[in-house]
């Protein structure tokens, strides 16, 4: 019998999403560059399911049925071009090429094009959930061609994560929209393990709590508004102590966060799109400063703390609890913004309450808190920001004094949140009837003929700074 899906690529996550195949009752075509991973894979799991081992790219196409579908997992960038170049030559018109990688939405949008032209379909997938989402369900996002999701979304359903027995997957939209929708949930993942970083720090470094009781106090907040997988694996973390030295394992690790691109990647697209993910930003930026270990070292000896004396209130921790709800609830309405801005850029039909809904379960950032947000987007009087449904007004309003204390207790004891204080910023940027971008357009002008508009009449207007200082109505010329 023929395969219903080959996979090339068997690395651990390439290999997990090959038994989760298997063990939902299809058949898979394995290939790897070297067979003898193909060979370890089987050895250890050819009993979970139906494989077909293949040791070239011509075996594995030659064992799937028609329409074909290859499923690559290998590293994104040009390992996918090369495996790619050497698919295409083998396949038909109609065939589905399957990318399932962390790759850049424009090397997927520019695939999808060039695959399109030889009557190939190139589907890029984002997946979420690591290694263990892979194999027991991840989050899955798939964008490419309509078409190619009627033959592919039922696979890709059966085996994604379900919630309330609907599957967390569903056609994004074309070209390159799948990578896109998982790039920023990644983005949004930053953030989310960043403003659980600073709690943290607060908990620990100004109220003195050590890590052994926010495990504790993790574990408490898991069961009501925080409840997350992130949440869930911060007790877990916490609680763990290092068999070598008997120290709280977070003691242990160096304290420098690393990157594989997907945060910066988002960052990068909002600010071509024009979107302010203020704490995606921070966050990633975050991560760079830890990584500065020699400059910061240097710091510790030359740089003046100039902190203040705090008595913490009795309340500290309750605060902490919801300026991190409040800063997780931005991180979530940045990216969900930003979403809307690539779908007019892009022309993506991107559905908002399905996509939340896809994040409910599998992936990293799955939280409660993605029930309410994909209410919110269901309903009929949609919001123009997440921030702005009437469930999260509420909740923001209830969290903000508590946040604004958090953020100056933070400020006064030398300990940076960057994520907490610049969500705060953003919300606070949303809400104020004049921002100080009027001085700023003054500024341009002035100096750069840029122009400006005003209040109390239509049109774009230039003042003469050099010379009478008039105003005129704005040509061409200026």
């Amino acid at each position: 019998m023929p395969a219903q899906i080959g996979v090339t690529g068997l690395a651990v996550m390439g290999a997990n999403l090959a038994r989760n195949l298997a063990r939902n009752g299809y058949t898979v075509a394995l290939h790897n560059r070297s067979a003898a991973r193909t060979d370890e894979l089987l050895a250890k799991h050819g009993s979970e399911g139906d494989f077909i081992r293949t040791e070239t790219l011509q075996e594995l196409v030659d064992s799937l049925e028609k329409p074909r579908r290859v499923l690559i997992m290998v590293k994104a960038g040009a390992p996918v071009d090369s495996v790619v170049d050497q698919l295409v030559p083998l396949l038909d018109e109609g065939d589905i090429v399957i990318d399932a990688g962390n790759s850049h939405y424009e090397d997927t949008r520019r695939r999808e094009a060039a695959l399109a032209e030889k009557g190939l379909h190139f589907v890029g997938i984002g997946v979420s959930g690591g290694e263990e989402g892979a194999l027991n369900g991840p989050s899955i996002m798939p964008g490419g061609s309509r078409e190619s999701y009627d033959s592919l979304g039922p696979m890709l359903e059966k085996i994604s994560a379900h919630v309330d027995g609907e599957p967390c997957c569903a056609w994004i939209g074309t070209d390159g929209a799948g990578h896109f929708v998982k790039m920023v949930h990644n983005g949004i993942e930053y953030a989310d393990m960043q403003v659980i970083g600073e709690a943290y720090d607060l908990l620990r470094n100004g109220a003195g709590i050590e890590p052994a009781e926010q495990a504790e106090i993790f574990t408490e907040w898991n069961k009501g508004q925080l409840s997350s997988f992130l949440i869930e694996i911060t007790a877990e973390v916490l609680a763990q102590v290092d068999a070598a030295t008997g120290k709280p394992f977070v003691d242990v690790v160096v304290d420098a966060a690393a990157q594989k691109g997907t945060g910066r990647w988002t960052v990068q697209s909002a600010l071509d799109l024009g979107s302010p993910v203020s704490g995606i930003a921070e966050s990633v930026f975050a991560r760079g400063i830890s990584s500065q270990a020699e400059q910061r070292k240097e710091a510790q000896s030359l740089l003046a703390a100039g902190t203040s004396e705090v008595v913490l209130g009795e309340n500290f921790v309750e605060d902490v609890r919801k300026a991190l709800f409040a800063s997780k609830l931005v991180s979530y309405a940045q990216g969900l913004d930003m979403l809307t801005s690539a779908a007019k850029e892009y022309g993506w039909d991107l559905k908002l309450d399905e996509i939340a809904g896809l994040w409910r379960g599998g992936c990293i950032i799955r939280a409660e808190l993605l029930k309410d947000i994909t209410a919110a987007y269901s309903a009929e009087d949609k919001p123009a920001n997440l921030l702005f449904a009437p469930a999260f007004v509420e909740a923001i309003a209830e969290a903000l004094p508590a946040w604004r204390r958090v953020v100056a207790t933070a400020v006064q004891l030398g300990i940076p949140v960057p994520v907490f204080s610049s969500s705060l910023a953003y919300y606070d940027g949303l809400r104020r009837d004049r921002l100080p971008a009027a001085l700023i357009q003054g500024l341009r002008d002035l100096f750069g003929a840029h122009t400006y508009q005003r209040v109390d009449r239509p049109g774009t207007f230039h003042t003469l700074w050099g010379e009478d200082r008039s105003e005129i109505e704005a040509t061409d010329s200026h």
